[in-house]
């Protein structure tokens, strides 16, 4: 199981310096694709989203770390108090300086975190997912909501096609198209991970979907790899690159020094669907991943899309 680095939840805590170098080692450790991404932001829009994703990470802990048995909704109820804590200017624990002293760098809804904590309170009591509107929902919660999180720290260009008078006035966020980003990660999380679920009892792929390939959930718990299951994942994977593609309508809309690290982060995530197809949609025996000589290739890609999209 995944162990989070220690921090102190003692009545000292760390300095804001020491805070977000927690948070830098914490995304550097368990989302390596997505920190190599956040080294191309400049440095102050960088350690906010290490603070973000710190405390992202922690929470999804509570329902899938190594004392997940433990935690119940109580255990999220006291976990949404302390997010309270912090956005009233009071962290109680190391990682929560960093994240309290963003929020006075960057103007950040409460809700999207809030939203969050409600998708863990779903793991809890949620094993299976009859429909895709039902997963959806799921998946807003626990990734769809990181764009919302994200968006006020990315930042938005203002648009050259804008009359003059108009120019002082903010522009709009892209935020359908960032929850779509957080949707196409989750539904590529889901069928990277179809395994590793299965071994906890989990299914996340609709249940109306796998009888629609006439595939059972007996077949899943087997490791079944079948015409039938090949056709299911290639069904999953055309949804999962149409967010991908919705998503990519707003990278534009970002400031520049936000759109190449955006544009990296979606192109390599994008690619475990490759692998998927070239591991011939075996997601029970071979893990999906990129390289890092592959990822290194695709930066230049992401710089160029960067200055021309």
């Amino acid at each position: 199981m995944l162990q989070l680095p220690h921090y102190s939840c003692m009545n000292t805590l760390a300095s804001p310096e020491a805070a977000y170098e927690l948070c830098r080692q914490i995304t550097a450790t368990y989302a390596k694709t997505f920190y190599l991404g956040t080294l191309l932001m400049s440095e102050e829009k960088r350690r906010a989203i290490w603070a973000i994703y710190a405390w992202c990470r922690r929470t999804d802990e509570l329902v899938d770390g190594p004392r997940a048995r433990l935690t119940t909704p109580e255990t999220l109820d006291q976990w949404e108090h302390q997010l309270e804590s912090i956005f009233g200017g009071h962290p109680q624990e190391d990682p929560d300086v960093a994240l309290a002293d963003t929020l006075q760098r960057f103007s950040l809804s409460i809700q999207p975190f809030r939203d969050m904590i409600a998708g863990q309170r779903m793991d809890l009591c949620c094993s299976r997912y009859e429909t895709f509107e039902e997963l959806y929902l799921y998946c807003y919660r626990v990734a769809g909501t990181v764009g919302l999180m994200s968006m006020p720290i990315m930042g938005v260009e203002p648009s050259p096609r804008k009359a003059p008078w108009n120019r002082n006035v903010p522009a709009e966020l892209p935020i359908e198209q960032a929850v779509a980003l957080g949707i196409a990660n989750q539904l590529t999380n889901i069928l990277r991970d179809v395994g590793e679920d299965a071994n906890r009892g989990r299914i996340y792929l609709p249940l109306q979907e796998l009888a629609l390939f006439n595939y059972t959930e007996e077949d899943l718990f087997n490791g079944v790899v079948d015409e039938r299951w090949r056709e299911l994942m290639r069904f999953q994977i055309g949804r999962a690159r149409k967010f991908f593609t919705m998503a990519e309508k707003g990278v534009s809309q970002l400031s520049l020094d936000a759109r190449w690290p955006v544009w990296s982060a979606l192109m390599l995530y994008r690619q475990i669907l490759d692998v998927i197809e070239s591991n011939h949609y075996d997601v029970f025996r071979q893990r999906a991943y990129v390289g890092r000589s592959r990822k290194l290739l695709y930066l230049p890609v992401a710089w160029l899309r960067a200055q021309v999209l």
